[in-house]
């Protein structure tokens, strides 16, 4: 918030070409609704065919967990419809795969088409956008991460988390994906001292409930609608606002490459009332901080592994758990 927040991202002209798709009536409507009523009506449709409109993606993921709770319950007698669900799951992949190799195309002429109709003041935009958001990725990496290890472990700790940290850095930018980090992120947390036990639970859990990267993405997307828009939201209440929005959006970011986060920015959209057609402004905005935020994905993933090997272990347990490993060597030997 506080790398964003200063700063106006692009212009509010820009915008004049999304406004003009909507109503004044629309509009207004948008202006006046609280966050609990916006919430209320991403959440739930007043009829099962708005399910499947693209506006209403959340509702459809909340409908999906209460239809998958019920197949549970349903037991054996569900067997034909998991069967069946799994049969179209495999063609919709398929459909997929044959999509996204011209995916890359058609973003690539959206952006065009974008500059071309608002101006180079968005990508201008999308420039600043990026430049600052890596400063303030740079800034958590070498600052709030190293205030990790030294409260997990003193300079001993800051010494061997930069020392091990690197090959887990390298291989969240080559892949943009945190859950393909995973195993070189486990070997860093275990070649720092935190014990397998540890390593091995909060580093795969922490890909998907914890993602410094993601969420600082959800706020600077946020922002970059506030700005676009003109929405003031510069009071206590609407940064509380953003606030929530992104940590709720960032737990629909998916731990894989470019693309997973689209239902995170729908829900960034809907939530603050604007209009969805928006969404491709986003996923670029998406595409270009991607390799960072993974990082800080990653990263920040061992350090906390470290911190709760402080909790655990205890104030020495950088030397216990080297200890244990060294008595572990011995018996094999």
């Amino acid at each position: 918030m506080a790398f964003a927040f200063p700063f106006k991202l692009v212009s509010t002209e820009d915008s004049a070409s999304i406004l003009s798709t909507l109503s004044e009536e629309t509009t207004q409507e948008a202006e006046e609704i609280s966050i609990l009523e916006r919430t209320v009506s991403v959440l739930i449709v007043d009829d099962f065919v708005g399910l499947f409109s693209r506006q209403n993606i959340v509702a459809i993921i909340v409908f999906a967990l209460l239809f998958g709770t019920a197949m549970k319950l349903s037991g054996d007698k569900a067997k034909p419809v998991q069967d069946l669900l799994e049969s179209l799951t495999h063609v919709i992949m398929s459909l997929l795969n044959i999509v996204m190799y011209y995916a890359p195309i058609g973003l690539g002429c959206y952006f065009a088409a974008l500059i071309g109709t608002f101006g180079t003041s968005i990508a201008v935009g999308y420039l600043k956008t990026f430049v600052i958001y890596t400063i303030a990725c740079l800034v958590c990496y070498f600052g709030l991460y190293t205030l990790y290890a030294f409260i997990a472990a003193g300079g001993e700790g800051v010494k061997r988390f930069w020392s091990a940290i690197l090959p887990a850095t390298l291989t969240a930018l080559a892949t943009c994906s945190s859950a393909a980090s995973i195993p070189v992120n486990m070997q860093a947390a275990k070649k720092i001292g935190v014990s397998n036990d540890i390593a091995e639970t909060i580093i795969p859990l922490g890909t998907s409930f914890h993602k410094d990267g993601s969420i600082i993405g959800s706020v600077f997307k946020a922002m970059f609608l506030v700005c676009l828009f003109g929405t003031d939201v510069y009071s206590v209440g609407g940064v509380l606002q953003i606030l929530l929005v992104s940590l709720v959006a960032t737990l629909f970011v998916t731990a894989v490459p470019i693309g997973g986060g689209t239902i995170s920015e729908t829900m960034i959209i809907t939530m603050l009332g604007y209009p969805l057609n928006a969404l491709p402004i986003l996923t670029i905005i998406a595409t270009i901080i991607d390799a960072p935020a993974t990082v800080l994905n990653v990263v920040g993933d061992a350090s906390s592994s470290m911190l709760v090997a402080r909790i655990v272990d205890g104030k020495e347990w950088l030397n216990k758990n080297a200890t244990s490993k060294l008595r572990k060597q011995k018996v094999t030997t």
